[in-house]
């Protein structure tokens, strides 16, 4: 005796529709989310900037992209108070091993404070310092953690703030590079 499949019933229709009804709801609050967090962005060209780094020196946004000429750069921004920054090193540094990332301390000391937390945190990041988060604001960001992709030609190609996945950044850096 062989069994047939019981046809589709409205009730598991219903629940299908239910389903993707709320997966479009909560699709559309993290897009609305993003914009948000993102509406002050600049469009265009990413701003230039000149900041002391916590090793010493001085590093601006040119000197940046010149020494990573071709390929399109990471700015992230980051605080030693944030616990989601934190939480998110490990998915920076993964990036890091293959894309070129300047990390940006937002209020969170100066130099040597900030040097200081990088060395107990064991994190060798090229860091700038924001430390009244004057260079955050300069690119419309009001909160950390945030990563800002800067293409080749200088142009911000995409945006992230909160907790972004190593996949994610990879794939917003890979395609700055398409973009230009």
């Amino acid at each position: 005796m062989t069994m047939t499949p019981a046809p589709t019933t409205a009730p598991a229709r219903s629940r299908r529709r239910a389903w993707l009804r709320d997966l479009a709801f909560l699709l559309a609050i993290l897009a609305g989310m993003h914009w948000v967090q993102t509406r002050h962005v600049p469009a265009g060209q990413a701003p230039a900037f000149q900041a002391p780094l916590a090793d010493g020196g001085e590093v601006t946004l040119s000197s940046w992209r010149s020494q990573h000429a071709g390929k399109p750069v990471m700015i992230y921004f980051w605080a030693d108070w944030c616990g989601v920054c934190r939480a998110q090193r490990g998915a920076v540094e993964a990036v890091m091993a293959d894309w070129p990332v300047l990390t940006v301390a937002m209020s969170s000391g100066n130099a040597a404070q900030v040097r200081h937390y990088l060395r107990n945190a064991n994190l060798d990041w090229p860091t700038a310092i924001d430390p009244d988060g004057a260079l955050a604001a300069r690119f419309g960001l009001r909160g950390v953690p945030a990563m800002v992709v800067v293409g080749p030609t200088g142009g911000i190609r995409a945006v992230s703030v909160g907790y972004t996945p190593s996949w994610s950044l990879r794939a917003r850096l890979w395609w700055a590079t398409l973009l230009g």
